[in-house]
């Protein structure tokens, strides 16, 4: 199995020990991993900001330097949603939707296509778990009160292989962080008050560290928590699975 390893803009340039994390999980599980030299953002900036003629480059570029592996492992949950879910109308054609249905999110891809049975990591800390928007109802990585529905959640079912790990319950397991890409910028209040309500909700809970599949909203909560001045702490869920381990 060949695997295109995408990393996400934000986090190649603000948390590269994520990425390196990611690949180091990806090996770990014996599989064959690259990362193209060619890749570069996916365009969703562009479309959220209303910008779908400058998305469709991006778009167009990915596929064509996607389009010789058997699956595409990105570690975000916005990233994976979009190309998965709205590259249709910005690229054509069967090959384009071929690549793009071999997209899969880190937690899934591992869960789904690998079953997760080579997670080696103790990592003894108490960890409040962020379920970013995207993963949660776009690709469906977990179940969201909104929907009657079986609880499940892939992120958890991994992080549950952690050895020395407590995951704390939280009042509202699937609230947004206020992040929201270009929201953030546009309503730049409402979003940070988001942000604080979240802490707030990780905090009381007794949570050391805020743990989430999406670097996109935890460099947003961890600017708030500098801010405050708060001692918890956010990790990518890829640093949390190779902590302590071989793969680490």
């Amino acid at each position: 199995m060949r695997v295109g390893l995408f990393i996400p803009c934000y986090m190649d340039q603000f948390q590269p020990d994520a990425a390196i994390a990611t690949l180091k999980l990806l090996e770990h599980q014996g599989l064959e991993v690259e990362y193209p030299g060619a890749q570069t953002c996916c365009g969703q900036p562009m479309l959220n900001s209303g910008c779908v003629e400058d998305a469709v480059p991006a778009a167009e570029h990915f596929v064509k330097t996607f389009s010789d592996y058997d699956y595409v492992v990105c570690p975000s949950g916005s990233c994976t949603a979009m190309v998965r879910n709205h590259y249709a109308g910005l690229v054509d054609g069967d090959a384009a939707a071929q690549v793009c249905g071999r997209v899969r999110e880190l937690c899934e891809f591992l869960v789904d296509v690998v079953r997760g049975e080579r997670i080696d990591a103790h990592f003894p800390h108490r960890i409040g778990l962020h379920q970013a928007c995207h993963g949660l109802r776009e690709l469906r990585l977990g179940h969201s009160s909104e929907r009657v529905e079986a609880p499940y959640s892939k992120v958890r079912q991994l992080l549950q292989q952690v050895r020395g790990l407590t995951i704390v319950d939280l009042e509202r397991p699937d609230e947004c962080c206020g992040f929201g890409g270009t929201f953030a910028i546009s309503e730049a209040g409402v979003s940070a008050l988001m942000g604080s309500d979240r802490i707030s909700d990780h905090e009381r809970a007794g949570a050391e560290f805020i743990v989430s599949g999406d670097t996109s909203c935890l460099i947003h909560l961890d600017g708030l928590l500098r801010r405050q001045q708060s001692g918890t702490r956010v990790l990518h869920v890829a640093q949390v699975l190779t902590a302590g381990s071989g793969a680490g």
